[in-house]
């Protein structure tokens, strides 16, 4: 084969393999356009799947308090309180982006809260939204003239805030709720979040000291419920606390994330979980969900329904079976070693927690035990660390025995 035809054998077969070639790659590309498209349609269903399955899991992991009522064995008016907190939640939801914790919670500004704040709640957005931690957990006490009077209860309450291991920084967070005019004064001018709460159709003197059980009294305990439940629709969770309670440590931490309610207990059969446990709802924290607005709803409609029971505490005593099987509410009580009353307490105070003057009757009686219970700390305090095992309660006292 001369030269010539060589070179024009090869250069053919380049020819030949440049066309196979390209006609490869041509199939290829037509056959990556032709799916293409089914591609894109998957894709585009792929955000919906997603949506769906972040339902579910929120759903799981907060529950449906409807879900739980249908597998209740008695449906009754706890259905109709479901209802009316997921109707609750839903009117009260803004398009606005949230944490997705707390995705179907609504957040309150000012101007929200001059065209939806109930009247009976006017300015409680604001008041909340100011005092509320960056986990929406706000601290609520509240006190009438007697209790905020210069001397009397509501100083020692700040005073222990301050003095506690860690406490300082929680009194920020304290939104004290007054029930007359003069003790919201009064709260002006010692701590920064007062909120004054008219209770609308109640006609009553409430700055002196009420006795237990007096009318009074009953009315104030039965109304601190309705704004609380009102502080959940908010989407706030709030810690409650009597003002007749000292705090000398944090008591979040032992409020366990499982936990619809956690709540102190005047007697304790050593299982946070056992509902024979009698509640003290002296201190208290709800997280904001339907099951708790449904629970705070059924709580305050059951007053009267129960001879014997005047108060909310032992009323709540009576429906706790209830809230768990009906509601699904998940409730835990907290241990009196470390948050402890004058019912039962822990005598340990490298534990201790805070400290309740229940079991107590009488402003006085409390005051005096409250002071000495405050000064044993002060003294605890000031120990050096290998002798603090050795302190002690100063006891008995006009309630503390």
């Amino acid at each position: 084969m001369t030269g010539n035809a060589m070179v024009a054998e090869a250069t053919a077969r380049q020819a030949v393999s440049f066309v196979l070639g390209a006609a490869a790659a041509l199939t290829v590309i037509m056959l990556v356009q032709y799916r293409a498209p089914a591609a894109g349609l998957i894709r585009a269903r792929l955000p919906g799947n997603f949506s769906g399955s972040r339902s579910l899991d929120h759903h799981r992991l907060n529950g449906t308090a409807a879900r739980t009522v249908n597998q209740a064995p008695t449906v009754g008016a706890e259905d109709h309180h479901v209802h009316q907190a997921n109707a609750t939640l839903k009117a009260n939801s803004t398009p606005t982006d949230h944490p997705a914790a707390l995705s179907h919670f609504p957040r309150t500004d000012r101007k929200e809260e001059s065209t939806q704040e109930p009247e009976e709640f006017r300015g409680l957005a604001a008041a909340v939204a100011l005092a509320a931690m960056d986990d929406r957990n706000v601290i609520i006490t509240c006190v009438n003239l007697a209790w905020a009077a210069p001397g009397s209860l509501l100083d020692l309450f700040l005073e222990s805030f301050r003095i506690g291991d860690g406490t300082a920084r929680l009194l920020p967070h304290v939104l004290v709720v007054s029930m007359d005019p003069a003790a919201h004064a009064r709260c002006q001018a010692v701590h920064r979040h007062c909120y004054h709460y008219t209770m609308p159709g109640v006609h009553m003197n409430f700055t002196s000291a009420k006795f237990f059980g007096s009318k009074e009294w009953l009315e104030m305990v039965w109304s601190k419920l309705r704004l609380q439940r009102r502080v959940l629709e908010l989407g706030y969770g709030f810690l409650f606390t009597d003002v007749d309670i000292l705090w000398f440590r944090d008591p979040f931490k032992h409020v366990t994330a499982y936990a619809d309610m956690t709540v102190s207990s005047d007697v304790y059969f050593g299982d946070p979980d056992n509902l024979g446990n009698f509640p003290n709802t002296g201190l208290f924290h709800v997280k904001p969900n339907v099951r708790t607005i449904a629970m705070t709803r059924l709580w305050h409609e059951s007053r009267g329904k129960y001879p014997g029971a005047p108060n909310e505490q032992p009323v709540f005593n009576m429906i706790k079976k209830r809230l768990v099987a009906e509601l699904g509410v998940r409730l835990r009580y907290l241990d009196p070693a470390y948050v402890g009353g004058f019912c039962s307490y822990g005598k340990d105070l490298g534990k201790i927690v805070t400290m309740h003057a229940n079991c107590c009757v009488g402003l006085k009686n409390k005051m005096r035990d409250l002071r000495a219970v405050l000064d044993d700390w002060k003294n605890y305090t000031k120990m050096p660390h290998w002798e603090k095992h050795k302190a002690k309660w100063t006891v008995p006292g006009a309630c503390i025995k």
